[in-house]
């Protein structure tokens, strides 16, 4: 495997003292990425160090390790590691000449950002770069940078907040070309007192475009105007994207499908025809996002239809399984990964359109949507209407924080409240039977994914 970096080029950029000439060829924080050839960063958190885990990372074949403190083999030291990262990650994107888009959302920001990745690498073969998993925070986003290839073509990072001023630093770090806004929806809210002060916050992504940028905006969100007010110091080209007349990127007609989404959009003036190969109204809206992210970084639009359709199977957003169940099967739709209230309507939305084989049922599994402050029961309760709408018979609601939704459920449907995911694993146990549909969502911390891999027969 190619060189990712030198010694030489991790201490310049970093201000760090080498052991001796090595080279790496991936970098990471996490000893269980480890495959062989990485450069491993030990960094100081508040509940660990990663300075604890460098025999666990050689033993696996790292390839050096960056330190701020004495150790034995290849090695760069610095100060601080965590100020030596965010080094990296700026040297890396300062060495190349790369497209870059900054993608950032209340929701459905790491499925733009996976659709752009597939999107562009069918015009840019093995030469597109894009953060992995949802690593779009302080630590993340360098890193993510940090791993991007010198000869990249584009390049493409998620960037998340919870707090107002992340998305500032974050996108100076990234200094995209192209900065999408997928939408504003009320998550967060523990940090925010209104949406508008979200809005505000996403807004901070436009102050990091580089001269000649393009802020990519959702035309039918009712915070438009405030995003447009934030990109006109800084873009020199505006794009909206949705289904309202006057959008630059339209839906002109669309079919949701229970599997499927077929568009037919104007995108500044080409018509594109395409599908999308995954199901729901929020996927119309984040296939937009993708096709004017494409045509502002310069990649081919008839690519990126065929790209849309084969994105099939998100893990934890949207992906569809079939599980054996009493003899024939039941469909789990993975939407396990996070949860606010507009992706969790989202998701129920989709559930409602599935129609079950033979004596089927739709099932839910909700969990908990954490960080929602002050509205936090107001927000759980008010899934109730979203909850029938979808048909749903039969929930299993995980977690204190949703109980609201429970209260406010259990007079109109079959409902059991469990404190966590065991619990829900064994309900769902009792509950499902073949031909059921199953929605499994709720926010990270619940932890749904251990249901998932339950019904896949792995460890979460």
């Amino acid at each position: 495997m190619s060189a990712l970096w030198t010694s030489a080029e991790i201490a310049a950029a970093t201000g760090g003292t080498a052991s001796g000439a090595f080279t790496v060829s991936g970098v990471t924080f996490d000893s269980r990425e480890v495959i062989g050839g990485e450069l491993f960063i030990a960094l100081r958190g508040e509940s660990t160090d990663g300075h604890k885990f460098i025999d666990q990372a050689r033993e696996r074949g790292a390839g050096g390790f960056l330190v701020s403190e004495p150790v034995d083999g290849a090695h760069v030291r610095v100060a601080d590691t965590t100020a030596a990262l965010e080094a990296l990650g700026s040297a890396s994107r300062g060495r190349s000449d790369a497209r870059v888009i900054g993608v950032t959302g209340s929701v459905g920001k790491t499925s733009v950002k996976e659709a752009l990745k597939l999107a562009l690498d069918r015009f840019a073969p093995d030469r597109t770069h894009a953060s992995v998993k949802s690593y779009n925070n302080h630590t993340g986003v360098p890193l993510s940078l940090a791993r991007m290839p010198a000869d990249s073509r584009f390049g493409i990072f998620e960037m998340g907040m919870n707090h107002p001023g992340e998305l500032a630093a974050l996108t100076r770090l990234v200094r995209p070309h192209v900065a999408i806004v997928t939408w504003v929806a009320s998550a967060h809210r523990e940090f925010f007192a209104t949406e508008a002060d979200i809005a505000d916050a996403k807004g901070e992504i436009f102050a990091g475009l580089e001269p000649g940028g393009t802020a990519i905006i959702p035309f039918d969100s009712e915070h438009r105007d405030r995003l447009l007010d934030h990109a006109r110091p800084h873009a020199a080209q505006l794009l909206t994207f949705g289904e309202g007349e006057g959008a630059d990127v339209r839906a002109r007609r669309f079919s949701l499908q229970p599997d499927c989404t077929t568009v037919t959009a104007d995108v500044a003036g080409e018509v594109l025809t395409y599908k999308v190969g995954m199901a729901g109204r929020h996927w119309l809206n984040n296939s937009l996002a993708v096709l004017a992210g494409v045509k502002a970084a310069g990649g081919d639009l008839g690519l990126a239809g065929l790209a849309l359709a084969g994105l099939t199977g998100l893990p934890g957003r949207g992906r569809r399984l079939r599980v054996a169940r009493g003899g024939g099967q039941a469909g789990v739709i993975d939407e396990a990964y996070n949860a606010n209230p507009a992706s969790m309507t989202a998701a129920l939305a989709v559930l409602g359109e599935v129609v079950p084989n033979g004596d089927g049922r739709r099932l839910a599994v909700l969990g908990s949507m954490k960080e929602l402050g002050d509205l936090s029961d107001e927000f759980h309760a008010g899934l109730a209407p979203a909850v029938e709408a979808a048909h749903v018979t039969h929930a299993i609601l995980v977690g204190r924080e949703i109980e609201p939704l429970a209260d406010a459920l259990k007079r109109r449907i079959k409902v059991e409240h469990v404190g966590d995911a065991a619990a829900a694993i064994q309900a769902v146990e009792r509950a499902l039977r073949a031909d059921d549909v199953l929605l499994v969502k709720g926010s990270n911390s619940v932890g749904l994914g251990r249901l998932v891999a339950h019904f896949q027969g792995v460890d979460a």
